[in-house]
Order: structure tokens, then sequence, then C-alpha cells
């Protein structure tokens, strides 16, 4: 794990709670969701604060500085299974993540219809 990450694991330590407060999360919940997702190595459960914007029934998280992440590898090909909370709302979907050629990469997610 490079420093980058080391920082971003302990940032995340304190920002996921956050998102979970009454009121506090409510406001941030507006561009702020946590993430659920199992590694899909590793099998390990994980979970991480992201921005997002909803783009029609999918939510779209655009990572930042892609190369010094790994999560979102998870969900290159067919993707896989996450789970969202946002406001106290827990939702679920599928997450495809893609490399556009200006090496920006987005996670879309579609919503299952059901949660």
């Amino acid at each position: 794990m490079n420093r980058f990450q080391q920082t971003a694991s302990i940032v995340n330590k304190f920002v996921t709670p956050v998102l979970r407060l009454p009121g506090l999360g409510s406001v941030l919940g507006r561009s702020m969701m946590v993430l659920r997702y199992t590694g899909r190595t590793s099998g390990k459960s994980f979970e991480l604060p992201v921005g997002y914007r909803r783009d029609g029934g999918d939510i779209v998280v655009g990572v930042a500085m892609p190369d010094k992440k790994s999560w979102w590898r998870n969900f290159t090909g067919e993707g896989g299974p996450v789970t969202m909370v946002t406001d106290g709302t827990t939702r679920t979907g599928h997450a495809i993540s893609r490399r556009d050629d200006k090496g920006q990469v987005l996670v879309r997610i579609a919503v299952d219809t059901d949660s």
C-alpha cells in the first residue's frame, strides 16, 4: 500500500461514519455515499465514501487519480455487485468500471429496481 492509499484509508475511516449521521448525512448524501463491495480476488468486504452523481436511473462515480487507487478494478469487465448507503437508505446494484481514451475512470452503477 503506497502513502496515498494509507492516507486515503485513514480519511475514509473518519468520513464513512459521518455519512451515517442524521442531518449531516442527508446534506452530504446529495453528492456522497458509502459504497460497499467484496474484493474480486481477496473475497474481503470493503466500504469507502465516494462522490457520485445521478445519470437517469444509474449512479456514476468518477474515480479521481485512478492509477493511485485499486478499488475500481473490482468492477472491470463484467463488473460486480455493490451496496450503496446514502442518507440511511441502502440500495443494491451492479457496477461496471470503464477507462476512457483520456485515462479517466467512471464506475457506472445500475441500481436494482427492487432495492
